[in-house]
Protein backbone atom coordinates (compact mmCIF):
# COMPACT_ATOMS: atom_id res chain seq x y z
CA UNK A 1 0.00 0.00 0.00
CA UNK A 2 0.94 3.25 -0.57
CA UNK A 3 -0.96 5.22 1.87
CA UNK A 4 0.90 6.95 4.75
CA UNK A 5 -0.70 5.49 8.20
CA UNK A 6 0.07 7.26 11.38
CA UNK A 7 -1.46 5.66 15.01
CA UNK A 8 -2.27 7.62 18.27
CA UNK A 9 -2.37 5.55 21.22
CA UNK A 10 -3.32 6.44 24.54
CA UNK A 11 -3.20 5.33 28.20
CA UNK A 12 -5.88 4.53 30.67
CA UNK A 13 -9.73 5.22 29.59
CA UNK A 14 -10.10 8.64 27.81
CA UNK A 15 -13.60 9.52 27.63
CA UNK A 16 -13.83 13.35 28.60
CA UNK A 17 -11.45 15.01 26.16
CA UNK A 18 -11.45 18.26 23.59
CA UNK A 19 -9.54 15.56 21.39
CA UNK A 20 -12.84 14.08 19.74
CA UNK A 21 -13.89 17.43 18.86
CA UNK A 22 -10.68 19.00 17.68
CA UNK A 23 -9.60 16.01 15.43
CA UNK A 24 -12.10 13.52 15.22
CA UNK A 25 -15.90 15.03 14.69
CA UNK A 26 -16.11 13.73 10.89
CA UNK A 27 -14.72 10.52 10.97
CA UNK A 28 -15.64 7.18 12.81
CA UNK A 29 -16.31 6.64 16.84
CA UNK A 30 -16.46 2.31 18.03
CA UNK A 31 -17.65 1.50 21.49
CA UNK A 32 -13.71 -0.52 21.86
CA UNK A 33 -13.09 -3.61 24.52
CA UNK A 34 -9.86 -4.85 25.57
CA UNK A 35 -8.97 -8.42 25.93
CA UNK A 36 -7.62 -7.92 30.06
CA UNK A 37 -8.10 -4.71 31.86
CA UNK A 38 -4.67 -3.79 32.53
CA UNK A 39 -1.41 -2.01 30.89
CA UNK A 40 1.08 -4.93 29.72
CA UNK A 41 -1.52 -7.51 28.82
CA UNK A 42 -3.33 -5.24 27.03
CA UNK A 43 -0.15 -3.97 25.46
CA UNK A 44 0.38 -7.05 24.42
CA UNK A 45 -2.53 -7.67 22.99
CA UNK A 46 -2.87 -4.62 20.69
CA UNK A 47 0.65 -5.26 19.43
CA UNK A 48 0.22 -9.01 18.71
CA UNK A 49 -3.58 -9.40 17.41
CA UNK A 50 -3.64 -11.99 20.20
CA UNK A 51 -6.02 -12.69 23.16
CA UNK A 52 -3.43 -13.35 26.72
CA UNK A 53 -3.83 -16.85 27.01
CA UNK A 54 -1.84 -16.96 23.40
CA UNK A 55 0.74 -14.28 23.71
CA UNK A 56 1.17 -15.39 27.62
CA UNK A 57 0.84 -11.92 29.12
CA UNK A 58 -0.65 -12.36 32.44
CA UNK A 59 0.69 -9.13 34.43
CA UNK A 60 2.64 -6.14 34.80
CA UNK A 61 5.45 -8.18 36.21
CA UNK A 62 8.42 -9.66 34.68
CA UNK A 63 7.51 -13.09 36.26
CA UNK A 64 4.32 -12.73 34.59
CA UNK A 65 5.92 -12.28 30.89
CA UNK A 66 5.51 -8.46 30.69
CA UNK A 67 8.78 -7.51 28.46
CA UNK A 68 10.54 -10.58 29.64
CA UNK A 69 13.27 -12.74 27.46
CA UNK A 70 10.60 -15.43 26.54
CA UNK A 71 8.20 -12.22 25.23
CA UNK A 72 11.18 -10.90 23.30
CA UNK A 73 11.99 -14.49 22.05
CA UNK A 74 8.80 -15.60 21.20
CA UNK A 75 6.15 -12.68 20.19
CA UNK A 76 8.02 -9.43 19.50
CA UNK A 77 9.39 -10.39 15.94
CA UNK A 78 5.60 -10.93 14.81
CA UNK A 79 4.21 -8.43 16.17
CA UNK A 80 2.26 -6.27 13.66
CA UNK A 81 5.17 -2.90 13.47
CA UNK A 82 7.73 -5.96 13.10
CA UNK A 83 5.81 -7.47 10.04
CA UNK A 84 4.90 -3.25 8.94
CA UNK A 85 8.67 -2.60 8.65
CA UNK A 86 9.83 -5.89 7.74
CA UNK A 87 7.14 -7.32 5.01
CA UNK A 88 5.30 -3.87 4.21
CA UNK A 89 8.25 -1.79 3.65
CA UNK A 90 7.32 1.00 6.06
CA UNK A 91 9.63 3.67 7.94
CA UNK A 92 8.07 3.11 11.76
CA UNK A 93 8.96 5.03 15.15
CA UNK A 94 7.52 4.76 18.44
CA UNK A 95 7.95 7.58 21.27
CA UNK A 96 6.61 6.41 24.85
CA UNK A 97 5.60 3.99 27.12
CA UNK A 98 6.15 0.52 25.75
CA UNK A 99 5.78 -2.15 27.92
CA UNK A 100 5.70 -1.75 32.00
CA UNK A 101 9.04 -4.04 32.14
CA UNK A 102 10.78 -2.41 29.13
CA UNK A 103 14.23 -1.27 30.22
CA UNK A 104 14.45 -4.16 33.01
CA UNK A 105 18.38 -5.40 33.27
CA UNK A 106 17.15 -8.76 33.11
CA UNK A 107 15.65 -8.01 29.90
CA UNK A 108 17.88 -6.82 28.12
CA UNK A 109 17.88 -3.13 29.40
CA UNK A 110 17.41 0.57 27.51
CA UNK A 111 19.82 -1.20 24.65
CA UNK A 112 17.16 -3.42 23.94
CA UNK A 113 15.12 -2.50 20.96
CA UNK A 114 12.05 -4.40 19.74
CA UNK A 115 11.77 -5.25 16.05
CA UNK A 116 9.90 -3.27 13.67
CA UNK A 117 10.84 0.08 14.71
CA UNK A 118 13.38 2.32 12.53
CA UNK A 119 13.35 4.77 15.24
CA UNK A 120 12.92 3.97 19.13
CA UNK A 121 12.11 6.08 22.06
CA UNK A 122 11.04 4.05 24.70
CA UNK A 123 10.30 5.04 28.78
CA UNK A 124 11.97 3.02 30.59
CA UNK A 125 10.01 1.17 33.13
CA UNK A 126 6.48 2.85 33.78
CA UNK A 127 4.51 5.96 33.89
CA UNK A 128 6.42 9.27 34.78
CA UNK A 129 6.14 12.50 33.98
CA UNK A 130 9.61 13.67 35.02
CA UNK A 131 12.76 12.19 36.17
CA UNK A 132 12.53 9.34 34.00
CA UNK A 133 14.96 7.66 31.50
CA UNK A 134 14.02 6.57 27.57
CA UNK A 135 15.80 4.46 25.48
CA UNK A 136 16.50 6.43 22.31
CA UNK A 137 17.34 4.06 19.52
CA UNK A 138 18.82 2.18 22.57
CA UNK A 139 21.02 4.44 24.50
CA UNK A 140 19.79 5.67 27.90
CA UNK A 141 18.63 9.91 27.57
CA UNK A 142 17.91 10.76 31.02
CA UNK A 143 15.59 13.61 32.15
CA UNK A 144 14.73 15.72 35.40
CA UNK A 145 12.38 17.80 36.45
CA UNK A 146 12.69 21.22 34.33
CA UNK A 147 9.36 21.57 32.41
CA UNK A 148 10.34 23.55 29.57
CA UNK A 149 13.14 20.39 28.32
CA UNK A 150 11.31 17.57 30.34
CA UNK A 151 7.96 16.87 31.17
CA UNK A 152 7.48 13.86 28.95
CA UNK A 153 4.15 14.37 27.24
CA UNK A 154 5.02 17.71 25.42
CA UNK A 155 8.83 15.83 24.75
CA UNK A 156 7.20 12.99 22.93
CA UNK A 157 4.94 15.24 20.86
CA UNK A 158 8.24 17.32 19.89
CA UNK A 159 10.02 14.11 19.10
CA UNK A 160 7.08 13.28 17.10
CA UNK A 161 7.03 16.29 14.75
CA UNK A 162 11.33 15.92 14.15
CA UNK A 163 9.90 12.46 13.00
CA UNK A 164 7.80 14.03 10.60
CA UNK A 165 9.81 16.44 9.34
CA UNK A 166 12.95 14.00 8.77
CA UNK A 167 11.70 10.99 7.74
CA UNK A 168 12.05 10.03 3.97
CA UNK A 169 8.79 11.02 1.53
CA UNK A 170 10.02 7.60 -0.55
CA UNK A 171 8.31 5.19 2.44
CA UNK A 172 4.77 4.86 3.82
CA UNK A 173 5.30 5.74 7.72
CA UNK A 174 3.58 4.26 11.00
CA UNK A 175 4.15 6.02 14.37
CA UNK A 176 2.97 5.21 17.84
CA UNK A 177 2.84 7.75 20.25
CA UNK A 178 1.95 6.23 23.43
CA UNK A 179 1.93 8.55 26.34
CA UNK A 180 1.69 7.33 30.04
CA UNK A 181 -0.98 10.33 30.24
CA UNK A 182 -4.16 10.14 31.90
CA UNK A 183 -1.95 7.32 34.22
CA UNK A 184 -0.73 8.10 37.79
CA UNK A 185 0.84 9.97 39.25
CA UNK A 186 -1.24 12.05 37.52
CA UNK A 187 1.45 15.16 37.09
CA UNK A 188 -0.73 17.81 35.14
CA UNK A 189 2.05 20.55 33.34
CA UNK A 190 2.11 23.76 35.40
CA UNK A 191 0.04 26.01 33.12
CA UNK A 192 -3.30 23.56 33.47
CA UNK A 193 -2.48 22.28 37.19
CA UNK A 194 -5.70 24.60 38.37
CA UNK A 195 -8.08 23.39 35.50
CA UNK A 196 -10.96 21.91 36.38
CA UNK A 197 -11.60 22.79 39.69
CA UNK A 198 -15.19 21.99 40.09
CA UNK A 199 -14.83 18.90 38.00
CA UNK A 200 -15.90 15.83 39.93
CA UNK A 201 -15.78 11.91 39.31
CA UNK A 202 -19.15 11.11 37.60
CA UNK A 203 -21.58 10.16 39.76
CA UNK A 204 -23.53 7.73 38.19
CA UNK A 205 -26.24 4.81 39.14
CA UNK A 206 -23.11 2.81 40.52
CA UNK A 207 -21.09 5.31 42.19
CA UNK A 208 -20.89 4.47 45.94
CA UNK A 209 -23.04 1.97 45.67
CA UNK A 210 -22.51 -1.84 47.31
CA UNK A 211 -22.13 -4.42 44.71
CA UNK A 212 -23.97 -7.09 46.66
CA UNK A 213 -24.43 -9.67 44.51
CA UNK A 214 -20.54 -9.38 42.88
CA UNK A 215 -17.85 -11.54 43.58
CA UNK A 216 -16.01 -10.97 47.08
CA UNK A 217 -13.71 -8.81 46.11
CA UNK A 218 -16.46 -6.40 45.05
CA UNK A 219 -18.15 -6.78 47.74
CA UNK A 220 -14.95 -6.22 50.51
CA UNK A 221 -15.65 -2.50 49.60
CA UNK A 222 -16.68 -0.21 52.52
CA UNK A 223 -19.63 1.53 51.30
CA UNK A 224 -20.61 4.42 51.25
CA UNK A 225 -16.78 5.38 51.20
CA UNK A 226 -15.34 7.51 53.61
CA UNK A 227 -15.11 11.35 52.69
CA UNK A 228 -11.41 10.97 52.09
CA UNK A 229 -11.78 8.53 49.73
CA UNK A 230 -14.46 10.54 48.00
CA UNK A 231 -11.62 13.34 47.93
CA UNK A 232 -9.06 11.36 46.83
CA UNK A 233 -11.06 10.01 43.26
CA UNK A 234 -12.05 13.35 42.87
CA UNK A 235 -8.92 14.74 43.04
CA UNK A 236 -7.76 11.87 40.88
CA UNK A 237 -10.46 12.34 38.01
CA UNK A 238 -9.63 16.07 38.08
CA UNK A 239 -5.50 14.85 37.99
CA UNK A 240 -6.50 12.98 34.80
CA UNK A 241 -7.95 15.71 32.68
CA UNK A 242 -5.55 17.84 33.79
CA UNK A 243 -2.78 15.80 32.27
CA UNK A 244 -5.22 15.06 28.78
CA UNK A 245 -5.17 18.88 27.69
CA UNK A 246 -1.33 18.24 27.41
CA UNK A 247 -2.04 15.24 24.93
CA UNK A 248 -4.78 17.39 23.32
CA UNK A 249 -1.99 19.88 22.51
CA UNK A 250 0.21 16.69 21.43
CA UNK A 251 -2.34 15.74 18.81
CA UNK A 252 -3.10 19.18 17.56
CA UNK A 253 0.53 19.44 17.03
CA UNK A 254 0.84 16.30 15.06
CA UNK A 255 -2.20 16.78 13.15
CA UNK A 256 -1.78 20.25 11.79
CA UNK A 257 2.02 19.06 11.07
CA UNK A 258 0.46 16.55 8.90
CA UNK A 259 -2.00 18.78 7.45
CA UNK A 260 0.98 21.48 6.35
CA UNK A 261 3.10 18.74 4.75
CA UNK A 262 -0.33 17.63 2.38
CA UNK A 263 0.00 14.26 4.21
CA UNK A 264 -3.16 14.31 6.76
CA UNK A 265 -5.84 13.23 4.18
CA UNK A 266 -3.59 10.30 3.27
CA UNK A 267 -2.84 9.45 6.77
CA UNK A 268 -5.00 7.42 9.48
CA UNK A 269 -4.99 8.38 12.70
CA UNK A 270 -6.01 5.66 15.37
CA UNK A 271 -7.26 7.50 18.84
CA UNK A 272 -7.67 4.89 21.63
CA UNK A 273 -6.66 3.21 25.05
CA UNK A 274 -5.16 -0.02 26.94
CA UNK A 275 -7.63 -0.23 29.34
CA UNK A 276 -10.64 2.00 31.59
CA UNK A 277 -10.71 2.96 34.93
CA UNK A 278 -13.10 3.27 38.01
CA UNK A 279 -13.34 6.23 40.00
CA UNK A 280 -15.49 5.19 42.78
CA UNK A 281 -17.87 2.61 40.63
CA UNK A 282 -19.08 -0.04 43.21
CA UNK A 283 -17.58 1.61 45.95
CA UNK A 284 -13.85 0.97 44.14
CA UNK A 285 -11.88 4.49 44.92
CA UNK A 286 -9.47 4.22 41.78
CA UNK A 287 -7.92 1.74 39.65
CA UNK A 288 -8.88 -1.12 37.15
CA UNK A 289 -8.63 -4.37 36.54
CA UNK A 290 -12.06 -5.68 37.25
CA UNK A 291 -14.82 -7.41 34.72
CA UNK A 292 -16.96 -4.26 34.32
CA UNK A 293 -18.03 -1.64 31.50
CA UNK A 294 -15.90 1.13 33.43
CA UNK A 295 -12.39 -0.91 32.97
CA UNK A 296 -13.00 -3.36 30.23
CA UNK A 297 -14.35 -0.75 27.60
CA UNK A 298 -12.39 2.48 25.81
CA UNK A 299 -12.89 4.82 23.23
CA UNK A 300 -11.75 4.20 19.88
CA UNK A 301 -11.71 7.09 17.36
CA UNK A 302 -10.23 6.82 13.27
CA UNK A 303 -10.43 9.12 10.95
CA UNK A 304 -9.06 8.29 7.16
CA UNK A 305 -9.22 7.75 3.45
CA UNK A 306 -12.01 6.64 2.26
CA UNK A 307 -13.73 6.03 5.68
CA UNK A 308 -17.21 7.26 5.56
CA UNK A 309 -17.83 10.28 8.27
CA UNK A 310 -19.84 11.15 10.80
CA UNK A 311 -20.20 7.26 11.97
CA UNK A 312 -20.52 5.77 15.38
CA UNK A 313 -20.65 1.88 14.86
CA UNK A 314 -21.92 -0.36 17.24
CA UNK A 315 -19.99 -3.10 15.84
CA UNK A 316 -18.28 -5.77 18.65
CA UNK A 317 -14.26 -4.27 18.48
CA UNK A 318 -11.40 -5.69 20.46
CA UNK A 319 -7.98 -3.90 21.03
CA UNK A 320 -7.15 -7.75 19.34
CA UNK A 321 -8.18 -6.12 16.08
CA UNK A 322 -5.87 -3.03 15.91
CA UNK A 323 -2.88 -4.23 14.33
CA UNK A 324 -5.21 -6.91 12.17
CA UNK A 325 -6.65 -3.57 10.90
CA UNK A 326 -3.54 -1.56 10.44
CA UNK A 327 -1.86 -4.48 8.82
CA UNK A 328 -4.86 -4.60 5.99
CA UNK A 329 -4.78 -1.13 5.35
CA UNK A 330 -0.86 -1.33 4.40
CA UNK A 331 -2.06 -4.54 2.04
CA UNK A 332 -0.16 -7.03 4.13
CA UNK A 333 -2.67 -10.62 4.06
CA UNK A 334 -3.86 -10.50 7.97
CA UNK A 335 -4.57 -14.65 7.20
CA UNK A 336 -1.09 -15.20 7.02
CA UNK A 337 -0.41 -13.99 10.51
CA UNK A 338 -1.56 -15.84 13.76
CA UNK A 339 -3.56 -13.31 15.01
CA UNK A 340 -6.82 -13.26 17.17
CA UNK A 341 -8.27 -10.97 16.33
CA UNK A 342 -9.90 -9.24 12.90
CA UNK A 343 -9.40 -6.01 10.03
CA UNK A 344 -12.47 -3.69 10.82
CA UNK A 345 -11.44 -1.80 7.86
CA UNK A 346 -14.31 -2.96 5.95
CA UNK A 347 -16.48 -1.55 8.81
CA UNK A 348 -14.50 2.04 8.53
CA UNK A 349 -15.67 1.93 4.35
CA UNK A 350 -18.98 0.97 4.77
CA UNK A 351 -18.34 -2.58 2.89
CA UNK A 352 -19.74 -4.75 5.89
CA UNK A 353 -23.09 -5.13 7.48
CA UNK A 354 -23.66 -7.00 11.31
CA UNK A 355 -24.65 -10.00 9.56
CA UNK A 356 -21.10 -10.56 8.54
CA UNK A 357 -19.32 -9.44 11.33
CA UNK A 358 -18.79 -11.41 14.96
CA UNK A 359 -20.99 -11.05 17.94
CA UNK A 360 -18.79 -11.78 20.69
CA UNK A 361 -14.98 -11.68 22.00
CA UNK A 362 -13.13 -12.75 24.98
CA UNK A 363 -11.74 -10.57 28.16
CA UNK A 364 -9.40 -12.68 30.52
CA UNK A 365 -7.53 -11.44 33.74
CA UNK A 366 -4.75 -13.00 35.81
CA UNK A 367 -5.38 -11.68 39.79
CA UNK A 368 -2.25 -10.84 41.84
CA UNK A 369 -2.14 -11.02 45.38
CA UNK A 370 0.49 -10.86 48.35
CA UNK A 371 2.19 -13.52 49.80
CA UNK A 372 2.16 -11.46 53.33
CA UNK A 373 -0.24 -9.42 54.82
CA UNK A 374 -0.11 -5.47 53.75
CA UNK A 375 1.62 -4.14 56.84
CA UNK A 376 -0.88 -0.74 55.90
CA UNK A 377 -4.00 -3.08 56.31
CA UNK A 378 -2.78 -5.87 58.75
CA UNK A 379 -6.71 -7.35 59.31
CA UNK A 380 -7.16 -8.38 55.36
CA UNK A 381 -4.40 -11.32 55.59
CA UNK A 382 -2.29 -12.40 52.92
CA UNK A 383 -3.46 -12.92 48.96
CA UNK A 384 -4.53 -9.60 48.06
CA UNK A 385 -3.19 -6.78 46.94
CA UNK A 386 -3.61 -2.56 45.55
CA UNK A 387 -5.48 -1.91 48.98
CA UNK A 388 -6.12 2.28 48.49
CA UNK A 389 -7.12 4.50 50.39
CA UNK A 390 -8.70 2.89 53.31
CA UNK A 391 -7.71 -0.66 52.93
CA UNK A 392 -9.87 -1.07 49.95
CA UNK A 393 -8.38 -4.13 48.04
CA UNK A 394 -8.47 -3.63 44.33
CA UNK A 395 -7.36 -7.21 42.92
CA UNK A 396 -6.70 -10.75 45.02
CA UNK A 397 -5.10 -13.88 43.81
CA UNK A 398 -8.79 -15.36 43.47
CA UNK A 399 -9.93 -12.16 41.10
CA UNK A 400 -8.92 -14.16 37.91
CA UNK A 401 -11.51 -14.68 35.84
CA UNK A 402 -12.59 -14.49 31.25
CA UNK A 403 -16.00 -13.24 30.37
CA UNK A 404 -17.88 -13.79 27.34
CA UNK A 405 -18.78 -10.56 25.75
CA UNK A 406 -21.59 -10.04 22.96
CA UNK A 407 -23.32 -7.82 21.32
CA UNK A 408 -25.72 -8.88 18.82
CA UNK A 409 -29.15 -7.58 17.26
CA UNK A 410 -31.05 -9.59 19.92
CA UNK A 411 -28.41 -9.36 22.71
CA UNK A 412 -26.06 -7.12 24.73
CA UNK A 413 -24.76 -9.71 27.19
CA UNK A 414 -21.59 -10.63 29.37
CA UNK A 415 -20.94 -13.85 31.05
CA UNK A 416 -18.19 -14.09 33.57
CA UNK A 417 -16.88 -17.23 35.67
CA UNK A 418 -14.20 -16.69 38.10
CA UNK A 419 -11.14 -19.33 38.93
CA UNK A 420 -12.00 -19.53 42.49
CA UNK A 421 -13.35 -22.68 44.70
CA UNK A 422 -17.34 -21.47 44.18
CA UNK A 423 -16.62 -20.86 40.14
CA UNK A 424 -18.32 -17.57 40.74
CA UNK A 425 -20.53 -16.30 38.06
CA UNK A 426 -21.22 -13.00 36.97
CA UNK A 427 -23.79 -11.71 34.18
CA UNK A 428 -25.42 -8.89 33.09
CA UNK A 429 -27.69 -7.53 30.61
CA UNK A 430 -25.94 -4.53 29.77
CA UNK A 431 -29.38 -3.24 27.75
CA UNK A 432 -31.71 -3.49 30.43
CA UNK A 433 -28.94 -3.22 33.42
CA UNK A 434 -26.10 -0.70 31.56
CA UNK A 435 -24.55 0.03 34.84
CA UNK A 436 -24.54 -3.67 35.57
CA UNK A 437 -26.14 -2.93 39.21
CA UNK A 438 -27.97 -6.68 38.81
CA UNK A 439 -25.63 -9.70 38.65
CA UNK A 440 -28.68 -12.19 36.45
CA UNK A 441 -26.46 -14.90 36.93
CA UNK A 442 -29.58 -16.86 38.97
CA UNK A 443 -32.25 -15.85 37.05
CA UNK A 444 -30.93 -15.61 33.53
CA UNK A 445 -32.57 -18.97 31.61
CA UNK A 446 -30.16 -22.14 32.29
CA UNK A 447 -29.93 -22.84 28.77
CA UNK A 448 -28.32 -19.49 28.06
CA UNK A 449 -25.57 -20.33 30.90
CA UNK A 450 -24.93 -23.42 29.51
CA UNK A 451 -24.35 -22.21 26.39
CA UNK A 452 -22.07 -19.42 27.89
CA UNK A 453 -20.27 -21.70 29.77
CA UNK A 454 -19.83 -23.98 26.19
CA UNK A 455 -18.63 -20.47 24.40
CA UNK A 456 -16.15 -18.93 27.10
CA UNK A 457 -13.90 -22.44 27.11
CA UNK A 458 -13.96 -22.10 23.35
CA UNK A 459 -12.29 -19.12 23.41
CA UNK A 460 -10.34 -19.67 25.89
CA UNK A 461 -8.97 -22.43 24.11
CA UNK A 462 -8.89 -20.70 20.74
CA UNK A 463 -6.26 -19.50 18.44
CA UNK A 464 -6.35 -17.21 15.05
CA UNK A 465 -9.11 -18.40 12.91
CA UNK A 466 -10.96 -20.24 15.56
CA UNK A 467 -11.31 -17.20 17.72
CA UNK A 468 -13.50 -15.93 14.92
CA UNK A 469 -16.33 -18.29 14.93
CA UNK A 470 -19.79 -17.59 15.33
CA UNK A 471 -20.96 -16.53 18.93
CA UNK A 472 -24.22 -17.56 20.73
CA UNK A 473 -26.27 -15.25 19.41
CA UNK A 474 -24.80 -15.53 15.63
CA UNK A 475 -27.98 -17.03 13.39
CA UNK A 476 -24.60 -19.56 12.25
CA UNK A 477 -23.88 -20.65 15.46
CA UNK A 478 -24.49 -23.77 16.41
CA UNK A 479 -24.62 -25.52 19.84
CA UNK A 480 -23.83 -29.54 20.62
CA UNK A 481 -24.35 -30.26 24.30
CA UNK A 482 -21.97 -33.93 23.09
CA UNK A 483 -19.14 -31.54 22.52
CA UNK A 484 -19.30 -30.14 26.12
CA UNK A 485 -16.21 -30.19 27.89
CA UNK A 486 -15.73 -32.69 30.59
CA UNK A 487 -15.53 -29.96 33.54
CA UNK A 488 -18.18 -26.68 34.17
CA UNK A 489 -14.72 -25.61 36.25
CA UNK A 490 -11.95 -24.23 33.78
CA UNK A 491 -8.92 -22.95 34.84
CA UNK A 492 -6.38 -20.13 33.28
CA UNK A 493 -3.29 -22.36 33.78
CA UNK A 494 -2.74 -21.69 29.65
CA UNK A 495 -1.87 -18.49 30.44
CA UNK A 496 0.77 -19.44 32.87
CA UNK A 497 2.33 -22.11 30.60
CA UNK A 498 6.19 -21.01 30.03
CA UNK A 499 7.08 -20.04 26.36
CA UNK A 500 10.06 -21.90 25.01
Amino acid sequence: SSCHQHRLYIKDGLSYCNITHLIFSSRVFFPQFVASPLCCPSRASILTGKYPHNHHVINNTLDGNCSSKAWQKSEEPHTFPALLKASAGYQTFFAGKYLNQYGHSEAGGVEHIPPGWSYWVGLDKNSKYYNYTLSVNGKAQKHGADYSKDYLTDLLANMSLDFLQYKTSYQPFFMMVSTPAPHSPWTAAPQYQKRFNNTKAPRDPNFNVHGKDKHWLIRQAKTPMSNSSIRFLDDAFRGRWQTLLSVDDLVEKIVKRLEVRGELNNTYIFFTSDNGYHTGQFSLPVDKRQLYEFDIRVPLMVRGPNIKPNQTSQMLVANVDLGPTILDIAGYNVNKTQMDGMSFLPIMEGKMNGSSWRTDILVEYEGEGRNKSDPACPLLGPGVSECFPDCVCEDSYNNTYACVRTIARSSNLQYCEFDDNEVFVEVYNVTADPYQLTNIAKTIDKEVLEKMNHRLMMLQSCSAQSCRTPGVYDPRYKFDPRQMFTSHSWRLSRLRQTVK
